[in-house]
């Protein structure tokens, strides 16, 4: 499954170093596949939204994964992929930018055909062949539609596709430069948040994160003085705080790391795809941690 992780200490800006595979050679002991790509998303002060990413088709390429990357900003997206639609080329590689926004999903939608035409022009925006960049392409319409409001048109999107297409997940993080926007829908995949006091459940620890299996390890020790929401597809330390979403759930974190939640889509999809259903490559990518 692929591993989604996003953070925000908005307004503060604090330095974080990541590792997208800490561990390859764990990876590599597992009964499942190598990872596919790896990247992560995050701002310049001046609020241009960068991306650093690479397709992990070779072995020369996990060089990009391991390597620290240490990045100043407010949030941060990061995302580890295991592919179900598109070929290991950097276009295809989460995550992915428009209007200045950030963004990386897990899960799959099928129906693309019916989605491209709902795009109609918009279509144009898309650089690659997967359904997540084709999601956000829709959820970036949605949001224009909406005067810029990023929880409606998320929340439209998302209602369109699972009201009209077979889907198997939704799992997503969206990232501006000062805000940060999650969606569980519905149960398939879990995801969780933590909201982190300054240092942290102790009162007194920097953040150093690491997801099982030699995925992702996140490290900051500006965070031993600065609260953040932390979201992530499995629990990352031991801290009991952290809270599994609902499913449907849509959560904000806004500047001063203020969540809002909410039950955005209480209704399961109309054509909820199971694992059965997938094509051999899709539901490889999607057979772990699903509930």
């Amino acid at each position: 499954m692929c591993r989604l992780f996003g953070m925000s200490s908005a307004p503060h800006r604090t330095r974080a170093t990541f590792w997208l595979l800490d561990a390859p050679d764990s990876l590599r002991d597992q009964s499942r596949r190598d990872p596919d790509g790896a990247g992560i998303g995050y701002f310049d002060e001046d609020g241009t939204p960068r991306v650093d990413k690479a397709p992990l088709a070779a072995y020369q390429d996990l060089a990009f994964a391991q390597e620290a990357k240490r990045i100043d900003s407010a949030t941060f997206v990061a995302h580890v992929r295991y592919a179900s639609t598109g070929s290991l080329v950097p276009r295809n590689t989460h995550p992915f930018r428009m209007d200045g926004r950030l963004f990386a999903h897990n899960g799959v939608i099928e129906g693309l055909d019916a989605l491209d035409a709902r795009l109609g022009d918009e279509r144009a925006a898309v650089a690659g062949d997967t359904d997540s960049e084709r999601f956000f392409a829709l959820v970036t319409r949605e949001i224009r539609a909406r005067g810029g409001d990023v929880g409606a048109g998320l929340e439209h999107a998302a209602r369109w596709i699972a009201g009209h297409l077979p889907l198997y997940a939704l799992n997503l993080v969206l990232v501006t430069r000062d805000e940060l926007w999650a969606l569980r829908y519905p149960g398939t995949h879990r995801l969780y948040v933590l909201e982190r006091p300054a240092g942290g459940h102790h009162g007194d620890r920097h953040l150093d994160h690491s997801g099982t299996g030699g995925r992702m390890r996140v490290h900051s020790g500006d965070l031993t003085s600065v609260p953040a929401v932390v979201v992530a597809s499995e629990r990352m330390d031991d801290n009991p705080h952290w809270r599994l979403m609902e499913p449907g759930e849509l959560l904000r974190v806004a500047p001063g790391v203020r969540t809002i939640s909410r039950i955005a889509l209480p209704d399961p999809p109309a054509h909820q795809l199971r694992t059965s259903d997938l094509r051999p490559e899709a539901a490889a990518s999607q057979s772990a941690d699903t509930l």
